[in-house]
């Protein structure tokens, strides 16, 4: 028969409840920041450059109404959408039809038909 001393136990007790927070952590934060499924990670990767083409078509808008002068239409562009986001946002490839969608969402949000003009439905 084995006897524990209390080095022993103490020493098997802190492993174990270290391994057990490790796990813990492994676990709940790689569900946060990484998804373990492939679907998962594509649906908010989409998620994530819808939003983040909204945003760009919102700054684009601003920075058109901002710079037009007194009594001249914004001219907002899919051009400058698209360049914005990738150089704000990071991204290699943004296809000009998805730009173009956003462009014209936001333009209605933004009831801009009254004081801005855009390509982005031609």
């Amino acid at each position: 028969m084995m006897l524990w001393t209390h080095d022993a136990l103490g020493g098997a007790l802190v492993f174990l409840l270290g391994a057990g927070l490790i796990t813990a952590g492994v676990v709940w934060k790689g569900r946060a920041v990484r998804p373990f499924a492939a679907s998962r990670a594509r649906s908010v990767a989409q998620r994530e450059y819808a939003r983040d083409l909204q945003r760009a078509a919102d700054h684009v808008i601003a920075l058109a109404r901002q710079s037009a002068g007194e009594g001249e239409p914004a001219i907002v562009t899919v051009e400058a959408v698209v360049r914005t986001t990738q150089e704000r946002y990071g991204y290699a490839g943004v296809e000009r039809r998805h730009a173009a969608a956003a462009l014209r969402r936001r333009f209605e949000h933004w009831r801009c038909a009254v004081d801005c003009v855009t390509d982005a439905y031609g």
